[in-house]
């Protein structure tokens, strides 16, 4: 969700994430197309889009409480932020809107050659 990756051809050697099958070249044009349209609306909203990632989970229920990681104090505070977003019906109509992303969550580490 951070858009930091525009390409598959972004990941590192060995960086875990060229074995994930929703980042393979296959899939990932069409998650990427996830990712612009979560950026989209994060910029509406002036926010970023792990925050309204966040607020979206948080929009869910009070049955589900998201648990983000962090290692920076800054990351930790923003995403504390994300609790005082308020998300429309419209906005979680878009949200929910969104295809489910493609590929596999996690790859077969037993077929991957490393």
């Amino acid at each position: 969700l951070t858009g930091r990756f525009r390409a598959s051809s972004d990941f590192g050697k060995g960086d875990f994430r060229s074995y994930d099958p929703r980042m393979n070249e296959e899939n990932f044009e069409a998650n990427l197309a996830i990712v612009e349209a979560v950026e989209n609306l994060a910029a509406e909203k002036d926010v970023t889009p792990a925050q309204l990632a966040l607020a979206w989970v948080l929009a869910q229920g009070d049955h589900l409480v998201p648990i983000p990681g962090t290692r920076k104090q800054a990351r930790l505070e923003e995403n504390a932020a994300a609790a005082g977003i308020d998300l429309s019906d419209s906005d979680l109509e878009r949200l929910n809107a969104l295809p489910a992303p493609k590929g596999d969550r996690y790859a077969n580490m037993s077929t991957v050659n490393r």
